[in-house]
C-alpha cells in the first residue's frame, strides 16, 4: 500500500519535477465540473488533510497551474480552480504517470490476471457495510 505511491512519486519527481500529490490534485481538478473543487473536497478525493492540500495548492498556484476563488454557494470556503496552464502541465506529466503505472503494476500481471485484479480493486474501493 505504501510502495506503489512512493514509486509513482519517485518517477514523477525524477522525470517531471512534480510530486504524485501535485499530479493527483491536477488530475482531480481536470475531471471535475468547470475544473474546480472546494478545497476540502479536493483534499478528501486525494486522501490528504486540508492543510496538506493547502500546501500543495500553494505550490501549484505559485506555478500558475491553479488559482483559488471564493466558493459561490456560501462564500466561506475556497475553490481550487485548474488553469489552462495547469491542464497543459497535467497533459505533459500524464505519459510519465502512465508509464509508471504500467511498470510498477501491470508489468507484474499476466493478461488473464487483469480482470480478477480489477474486480478485487473495485471490491476493495467499494464502501463497506457497517458490521
Amino acid at each position: 500500500m505504501l510502495a506503489v505511491p512512493r514509486a509513482f512519486d519517485a518517477d514523477l519527481v525524477r522525470e517531471q519535477r512534480m510530486s504524485h500529490s501535485e499530479y493527483t490534485a491536477l488530475m482531480h481538478l481536470s475531471e471535475s465540473p468547470s475544473r474546480r473543487l472546494r478545497m476540502s473536497d479536493l483534499a478528501g478525493t486525494a486522501n490528504l488533510s486540508l492543510s496538506g492540500m493547502s500546501r500543495i495548492v500553494d505550490r501549484l498556484e505559485g506555478q500558475g497551474f491553479v488559482h483559488r476563488e471564493r466558493c459561490g454557494d456560501d462564500g466561506r470556503g475556497w475553490n481550487a480552480v485548474l488553469t489552462d496552464a495547469g491542464l497543459e502541465r497535467l497533459h505533459q506529466a500524464w505519459p510519465t504517470h502512465l508509464a509508471s503505472v504500467r511498470r510498477h503494476i501491470f508489468a507484474h500481471l499476466k493478461a488473464v490476471d487483469v480482470p480478477a485484479f480489477t474486480a478485487a480493486l473495485q471490491r476493495f474501493a467499494a464502501p463497506s457495510e457497517p458490521r
